[in-house]
């Protein structure tokens, strides 16, 4: 293909939930695009260390590593601080920092946990993470791209299939309040220069979301590679997007053998008026 993701060479990206899966993917494939990336993970650690050591070989000097629970808001403007140190601001969020259903039960893809069986603190958790936890960034981070009249948020979300499916509650329904909050955010920032978008695997995928086996599978016997989100995640973040706001692209219909702009219009979901659950 002819297109390139020229504009990535100067932009900054924060992505959270950047150690590992999904998040790591998307962290490499903008390092080296280009990108300078602040890679926050819940914790320090290896993993944390090495996905920022990576990224670092990919494009020398351009990663640091930021250790921040997303669900303490806190702690989300101190990364957001150290980011803004490193790089002087951040043109991109990816909210990819997420709870799984492993924290109510390591075997709740055989045996479901019905939601009075879940523990409250296992609940809150991942309510915190997954809902709040987007908020908190992008309370932390918005303004300031408003300021600047130019910025994106990428919230990543689940298959709207998992976010009723028995046995997966809070993680669906708090992936299905994230889809809500975006389609209100992207309304709330029309005009501002800020684009905001939904990004998803397309299935479950090849991560530490699902507990480890032998035959590791999601529900519908089906598993991704996480690296499947490295498709549309450069287009997302460069300016080849700019202007494209309120849309569900799926990682999985992305089609590598168009050019991107027809590539993205096949994976974006058709809006809908009004949204169906029940």
């Amino acid at each position: 293909m002819s297109d390139t993701y020229s504009s990535l060479a100067g932009r900054t990206v924060m992505v959270t939930g950047g150690s590992r899966g999904l998040g790591r993917e998307m962290v490499l494939a903008l390092a080296a695009a280009g990108a300078s990336v602040a890679v926050v993970g819940s914790r320090p650690g290896p993993a944390l260390d090495e996905t920022v050591e990576e990224a670092n070989r990919l494009n020398p000097g351009k990663a640091i590593a930021i250790a921040a629970d997303v669900a303490d808001y806190g702690q989300c403007e101190a990364a957001v601080a150290k980011a803004n140190e490193a790089f002087g601001h951040i043109d991109v969020l990816v909210n990819n920092a997420g709870l799984g259903m492993r924290r109510v039960s390591e075997t709740f893809n055989t045996e479901p946990t019905r939601f009075w069986e879940t523990d409250p603190l296992a609940w809150k958790d991942i309510i915190d993470t997954n809902v709040n936890g987007a908020f908190n960034m992008a309370r932390a981070l918005v303004p300031g791209m408003v300021a600047r009249g130019f910025g994106k948020v990428i919230n990543i979300s689940t298959s709207d299939q998992t976010m009723v499916r028995r046995g997966y509650s809070p993680y669906g329904p708090s992936k299905a309040a994230l889809e809500a909050m975006s389609r209100v955010w992207a309304q709330d920032l029309e005009g501002t220069g800020v684009d905001l978008n939904v990004y998803l695997p397309g299935g479950a995928a090849d991560t530490d979301l699902l507990p480890p086996s032998a035959d590791k599978k999601g529900a519908d016997g089906n598993l991704l590679p996480a690296a499947i989100m490295r498709r549309a995640i450069l287009w997302l973040a460069d300016d080849q997007s700019n202007g494209m706001t309120g849309g569900r692209y799926i990682a999985r219909l992305w089609d590598e053998t168009l050019p991107f702009s027809e590539a993205a219009a096949v994976s974006r979901v058709p809006s809908v008026a009004k949204p169906a659950i029940m």
